[in-house]
């Protein structure tokens, strides 16, 4: 959990609002408080007008916790000093940015920024008595972009420690009634962050409103990030962040359910489509395609795409170049280890994501992982487009199948009705014979379709052609 030293000017913040709650309660002014739960009970507190350049955005919040890192340099200053001014409008940008992009405003503050300019702030915010912003960090920012001069704020006790801070939030958040949601990896970080402070797992599925199910979901997908931002790393300082899988969401929950259905009957095979599917992430496919990835898929499709890619994948020059045959002066090949490959594909295409993204490096650097990107893109595109033909091919196939299984049962049913017939002596023989010869008519149609296209011919086939040539 992230915890920091106070800020420059709590004592000063601290008799300010000291000042400010005792002349709420004063006179005949009706005191305004907000109801806030802590410890799974409520807790009422005073609210006041604060000046907004009084007031520190929080560090610790779970609003931005995934895009902390998106700038390095800043973010390490944010660790050093998050009460520095430069800290502090860097907060103010990730509180205004897309969580999976926060060079770019996101139009969920816009929308903010529109309430607030037509309609005075309604919520009061929340901030501790040393003026950090508990609740309402954007609301702050949108406030200040306005150019308001206060905003109206709950405080906390001045007995509040940074674990009460955090329990405060999380549980303002995770009301059903709230407005604006965490964004997905934020969400994750504080289940995790919920995890590893020792609560039980039937706690924490109750107060985030999900079951038993997602919460096992939501904590592989989290570690498999984890997994490729650490696989991401290059010498020369670049890696992936936690925003970079902000816009991914459907794509991960569709690898956990696909990886878990492979995994009962090989977890081989699992990690090899897991693999395959997490390259197609990062390169931005959608999950309309990535589903087509399945357990043939890398050799199938994918290896024949990024040869290049498989081939700097294969073993080095001083791996073993063979396993020795007892009683034999010969050798046979190792065999390959298909998941060894795919991470080492996988890892390829993270790293030059990951140098793309690199703002630190050089333009010829950058440039060069981006033409390496943009040839993985279209490999991967060639072998899901195969990938996905042999799939459509498929279903047609069992389509016509199931069209003649239809038809057989349609015939057994004639047969059925024949014999009715004949023993009433109600057949229209008329009838009955022009539908014979149509049903001749479709089976010679079939025959010469099954002639020209069925490369193995089996009894069936056979039958078929031989039935529609007497």
């Amino acid at each position: 959990m992230l915890k920091f030293a106070l800020p420059p000017k709590s004592q000063e913040n601290a008799e300010l609002v000291a000042r400010r709650l005792d002349e709420s309660t004063t006179g005949n002014k009706i005191h305004e408080t907000v109801t806030v739960e802590w410890n799974g009970r409520p807790l009422h507190v005073g609210v006041i007008d604060m000046p907004l350049g009084d007031v520190y955005y929080n560090p610790a919040t779970h609003r931005i916790r995934a895009q902390r890192d998106h700038d390095p340099v800043l973010a390490r200053g944010l660790e050093a000093d998050p009460w520095s001014a430069e800290s502090q409008e860097y907060l103010n940008k990730l509180l205004i940015g897309k969580p999976a992009n926060p060079n770019e405003t996101d139009p969920d503050f816009e929308a903010l920024m529109e309430s607030l300019r037509s309609v005075e702030q309604q919520e009061p915010g929340l901030m501790t008595h040393e003026g950090i912003l508990v609740n309402g960090n954007t609301r702050a920012a949108a406030l200040r972009k306005l150019g308001r001069s206060s905003i109206r704020v709950g405080v906390l006790p001045p007995s509040f420690t940074w674990d009460d801070i955090n329990a405060v939030e999380l549980a303002l958040q995770l009301r059903p009634d709230k407005r604006r949601d965490y964004s997905y990896i934020n969400r994750l970080l504080a289940m995790e962050e919920q995890e590893l402070l020792g609560r039980e797992a039937a706690d924490i599925v109750r107060d985030f409103h999900i079951q038993l199910k997602t919460f096992k979901q939501e904590r592989w997908i989290l570690g498999v990030i984890r997994d490729m931002i650490e696989r991401s790393a290059t010498p020369d300082g670049a890696q992936l962040a936690l925003s970079d899988f902000e816009g991914h969401q459907e794509n991960l929950k569709e690898l956990y359910r696909t990886y878990m259905k492979v995994a009962g009957s090989s977890q081989e095979k699992a990690e090899r489509v897991k693999e395959n599917r997490i390259a197609a992430i990062i390169l931005d496919f959608a999950k309309t395609r990535t589903r087509y990835i399945g357990e043939d898929f890398q050799g199938a499709y994918l290896e024949d795409s990024l040869p290049e890619l498989f081939e700097s994948a294969a073993p080095t020059a001083d791996a073993p170049a063979g396993i020795a045959i007892p009683g034999l002066s010969v050798a046979v090949a190792p065999p390959a280890d298909p998941v060894v490959r795919a991470r080492a594909v996988t890892d390829q295409i993270l790293r030059a994501h990951a140098t793309e993204s690199a703002r630190h490096l050089p333009d010829a650097v950058r440039e060069a992982a981006q033409h390496e990107l943009a040839a993985a893109r279209k490999g991967m595109r060639r072998a899901l487009d195969s990938a996905e033909r042999d799939d459509r091919l498929k279903k047609v196939r069992q389509t016509t199948a199931e069209r003649l299984d239809d038809a057989r049962a349609a015939i057994d049913q004639s047969v059925n009705d024949l014999v009715q017939a004949l023993g009433s002596n109600s057949l229209d023989e008329e009838s009955f014979d022009s539908a014979l010869l149509r049903v001749r008519s479709s089976l010679a149609k079939l025959a010469r379709q099954a002639s020209r296209g069925v490369a193995t011919r089996g009894d069936g086939v056979t039958w078929l052609i031989k039935a529609s040539e007497s």
